[in-house]
């Protein structure tokens, strides 16, 4: 599992699948996470304005980064 150090308070989801290079663009970020293919802390997420803080878990297509 990877690390992705948060220099705010959140991220939104789209961001970051863009920040980690596991998506070309926001639109195909916003095309996953509407498919369900995007899982937030074990469980499937639908919200593309999803805010992502520290000691959360975001799973993509086998990969995982966890934010501190």
């Amino acid at each position: 599992m990877q690390t992705f150090t948060l220099e705010g308070e959140f991220i939104p989801l789209i961001q970051l699948l863009k920040a980690l290079n596991w998506v070309e663009h926001g639109g195909m970020a916003q095309r996953m996470v509407e498919e369900g293919l995007v899982m937030y802390n074990g469980e499937i997420d639908f919200r593309k304005r999803l805010k992502v803080r520290r000691g959360d878990v975001v799973e993509f297509e086998g990969m995982q980064v966890e934010i501190v």
